[in-house]
């Protein structure tokens, strides 16, 4: 059977590999910045977007993107300004933002714990012309910005200090990439889901750092690998009748347990007999 002569998977391929591709794109500098985990409390924060829009009649997307956007900067200033540590600004999103989102949401016409489920976690087969329209227009903005202040996000991602010392406008940087995070955890709200897309994040730049060394090519790797993991989780996903967001993120971690374990042979078979082993690699990318 060709799960794709359907309109609407046709529709949720689409859908996952645009979330696929800008995930990684955007997720790269906050691995480098060891800030995997922002994308966890953004989608708490857009949880509490997405009740916004039900509850006054609008669109969810829309109105998810403006209060994560806003929750975005106000963490990187907050940040910034090191009144409280990350770690508490984080708790209180996550926390403050899944409470308010569920809040809002039973509040609202659309109250239902299966409507709740399909934010949270994906629902890409049930996605509409509209909501793929929204996702691709959120994609191309922040595929578009990551490519093109790549040389400047990377400086300040780097070294910060320096980047500051050298004239880069830090400030403003921070507040787009915390901005383009926001946007690309909506993006994803309607294929991975708001507590999956962290996931997609982290993972594929993980994975292509086993396998190589220099910042683009560690980009364009996870992008691919992003890619992959989304579309074909989608169709692990038909075949086994499991929930497609949450196998898009097991294939990922599938993916990395496999590219882990043929670095370390390679390295095994490469390596002298008796020579030490080499160093893990780094956890942040530090070339160009």
């Amino acid at each position: 059977m060709n799960l794709f002569a359907y309109d609407f998977m046709v529709r949720a391929l689409i859908g996952v590999t645009l979330t696929g591709l800008i995930a990684p794109a955007i997720g790269i500098y906050l691995v480098q910045r060891r800030l995997s985990l922002i994308g966890d409390g953004l989608g708490h924060v857009a949880l509490t977007g997405v009740g916004v829009g039900l509850l006054f009649h609008q669109q969810p997307v829309l109105t998810a993107v403006i209060v994560a956007a806003l929750g975005a900067v106000a963490i990187e200033l907050v940040r910034e300004r090191g009144r409280t540590s990350g770690d508490v600004a984080l708790a209180i999103l996550f926390y403050g933002g899944i409470s308010g989102g569920v809040a809002l949401v039973s509040m609202s016409d659309h109250a239902g714990s299966a409507n709740l489920v399909s934010y949270l976690f994906g629902s890409p087969l049930t996605a509409s012309n509209q909501d793929l329209y929204v996702t691709a227009a959120l994609a191309a903005g922040v595929l578009a910005g990551t490519l093109v202040l790549r040389p400047w996000l990377f400086a300040v991602c780097h070294d910060e200090e320096y980047a500051r010392v050298s004239g880069v406008p830090v400030r403003a940087l921070n507040l787009a990439l915390a901005i383009a995070a926001a946007v690309t955890v909506t993006a994803a709200m309607r294929t991975v889901g708001l507590l999956l897309v962290s996931a997609l994040m982290v993972i594929p730049v993980a994975t292509a750092q086993r396998v190589s060394r220099g910042f683009t090519a560690t980009m364009v790797g996870a992008m691919v690998l992003g890619v992959l993991a989304s579309s074909g989780g989608l169709w692990a996903s038909w075949q086994l009748d499991s929930a497609p967001g949450a196998t898009i993120v097991l294939v990922a971690i599938a993916g990395f347990v496999i590219v882990s374990v043929a670095a370390g042979v390679r390295a095994r078979i490469r390596r002298p007999s008796g020579a030490p082993a080499p160093a893990e690699p780094p956890e942040v990318v530090l070339s160009g």
